[in-house]
């Protein structure tokens, strides 16, 4: 398969498949913003239930949180991103259609529709990526709010709130899940750069001395990279990479992205773990006027944490992972397309199929037994499906095409022995399996 068009087999498939839709699309679309449908949003669901599980449900020192969207502009200038929170932009004189200037492909793309004359570009100048609005009824005292460009604050400034309500002890992390808004000049290669978009963070404060920084930081980076290998990767299509001194954001005293190999752009940023210092709480302790120092009963000190930050995209995770899941191969004789995902991450654990939907007696056998493997998983991260459209055939292929590690076939012999046919999405083999052992199977 050529990497340079499997970007384009992975959107086709994607929204072929209900994964993954551009967003208001009868409406021309947004540049930018994508709308997830049926098994895009059950793929999503499964990979923030397995970053909950592992950095904070399966941990006794971690707090969950979720913090508001819309927060007062002042945040936004305490943590420098009305000041620093800028990419910079250039202007095409011919057409002008703005780009980043930082990113030679977008411009290289842009010359392209102009073959035949000369561009031009204007000189740099910044551009803020934050996206603003106001609230209240009267536009001359309505408060002027931004939706947040990162999920990051909406912690620091609830880390009295977590002190005065759950009294944890240092070290300890806040972890959330939730949507940022960053009004990107040249948003592109699909879910990788998108104007609305979801991340997974964690926030671990520690105590303020070099030794316990360089101990956790390191703790945090190959917990993150353990967590990325968790999603099916392979260890040779991840690395990591340090940030050069230039290129760190404003509050990072040291910052490391895992990166991942992908077809369309080479090596991409999927994770990244920061040194964020004290920066954040003295900024809000600061701006604010709120004392956010914590307390050592043990030490009798008081002091601002440091914070080591572990920062990663939800979409960018779903993207990453279907490029890793995207097979094709050859079954049986014929080429055929699969998704190869961990089964855990799979939108649908199983499919259950009557071998005929003509017949009565099949059919009623195999809801039976669709309904069972429904009701043993309740409130967990599966999906079932019923299939009963086309031939048993057509139905493989289609399960295969949506990374469905089990198809269940209920014939004529499971009415007598009560047993099935349990087909393998990445073999192909097929076992009888008594319905009894189906829950374990899948």
């Amino acid at each position: 398969m050529a990497e340079n068009n499997k970007m384009e087999k992975i959107i086709s498939l994607a929204k072929r498949r209900g994964f993954i839709f551009p967003g208001s699309e009868i409406y021309g679309g947004l540049a930018g913003i994508y709308d997830y449908g049926p098994l895009g949003v059950e793929l999503r669901h499964n990979i923030k239930q397995y970053f909950w599980q592992k950095f904070i449900a399966d941990r006794e020192d971690v707090y969950g949180m979720s913090a508001a969207i819309l927060m007062p502009a002042k945040i936004w200038e305490a943590s420098g991103h009305t000041e620093l929170f800028t990419d910079p932009l250039v202007e095409c004189k011919i057409c002008h259609e703005r780009v980043r200037a930082d990113q030679p492909e977008a411009i290289a793309d842009h010359e392209k529709t102009h073959k035949k004359e000369k561009v031009e570009w204007t000189e740099p100048v910044t551009f803020n990526l934050l996206v603003e609005s106001k609230l209240g009824a009267s536009e001359k005292t309505a408060t002027p709010v931004y939706l947040r460009g990162e999920i990051t604050q909406g912690v620091h400034v609830n880390f009295k709130n977590i002190l005065d309500s759950m009294h944890p002890k240092i070290p300890f992390g806040i972890g959330q899940i939730g949507k940022a808004f960053r009004n990107e000049i040249t948003p592109r290669d699909f879910l990788f750069r998108q104007r609305e978009f979801e991340q997974m963070e964690l926030q671990f404060y520690i105590k303020p001395n070099d030794a316990e920084g360089d101990k956790w930081f390191e703790y945090w980076k190959n917990f993150a990279f353990d967590w990325y290998l968790g999603l099916g990767f392979k260890k040779e299509n991840l690395r990591f990479r340090q940030h050069e001194s230039d290129e760190r954001a404003h509050y990072a005293k040291d910052a490391w992205d895992i990166e991942y190999q992908t077809p369309f752009a080479g090596w991409k940023e999927a994770w990244g773990i920061h040194h964020r210092k004290d920066w954040d709480l003295s900024r809000h302790s600061e701006y604010s006027k709120v004392d956010l120092s914590y307390y050592d009963e043990e030490t009798k000190e008081r002091f601002i944490p440091w914070d080591i930050e572990c920062s990663g995209g939800v979409d960018r995770a779903v993207l990453f992972v279907l490029l890793e899941a995207y097979t094709e191969d050859e079954l049986g004789g014929e080429p055929r397309v699969f998704l190869k995902f961990k089964k855990e991450l799979a939108p649908i654990r199983a499919a259950v199929f009557p071998l005929l939907k003509n017949k009565p007696e099949l059919v009623a056998k195999a809801r039976e037994i669709y309904s069972n493997l429904k009701s043993n998983f309740q409130f967990q991260t599966s999906n079932f499906h019923f299939d009963d459209n086309g031939n048993i055939g057509k139905r493989y292929r289609r399960q295969d095409e949506i990374g469905t590690p089990h198809c269940i076939t209920i014939d004529f012999q499971t009415l007598e022995d009560d047993t099935v046919t349990v087909r393998d999405r990445d073999t192909g083999e097929q076992t009888r399996v008594a319905v009894s052992e189906l829950a374990k199977v899948v």
